[in-house]
């Protein structure tokens, strides 16, 4: 089986920085893109920023400029750098990954259990 196991979240002042981080463990070949969404009460999940394997990201246009996501493919991980968090950003952080079990097998994507981040006005 495979898990993706966030961390990294808490509660910041408005202005502050915060880094969340998304491992990936278990039966894995490779890992394609990974992402982190967001869900605030009572809204959908939305895209935050994603990666491709080779390093290309994108990201919201909410989040440009102010968050920076990087990866390690030899951990297995992804980190998203939060600076001059607003009020705003408060939401459940979900870390997404499109990840191969087998070699030559298709896909599968994967979802963390989220982390809270909360910034305070």
């Amino acid at each position: 089986q495979v898990q993706l196991v966030e961390s990294g979240g808490g509660l910041v002042q408005a202005g502050g920085s915060l880094r969340v981080s998304c491992v990936a463990s278990g039966s894995i070949v490779s890992i394609a893109d990974m992402g982190w969404y967001r869900q605030a009460p009572g809204k959908q999940r939305d895209l935050v920023a994603a990666i491709t394997r080779d390093g290309s990201t994108n990201y919201a246009d909410s989040v440009k400029g102010r968050f920076t996501l990087s990866r390690d493919n030899t951990k297995n991980t992804v980190y998203l750098q939060m600076n001059s968090l607003k009020p705003e950003d408060t939401a459940v952080y979900y870390c997404r990954g499109n990840i191969q079990r087998r070699i030559g097998g298709p896909l599968y994507t994967y979802w963390g259990q989220g982390t809270q981040v909360t910034v305070s006005s």
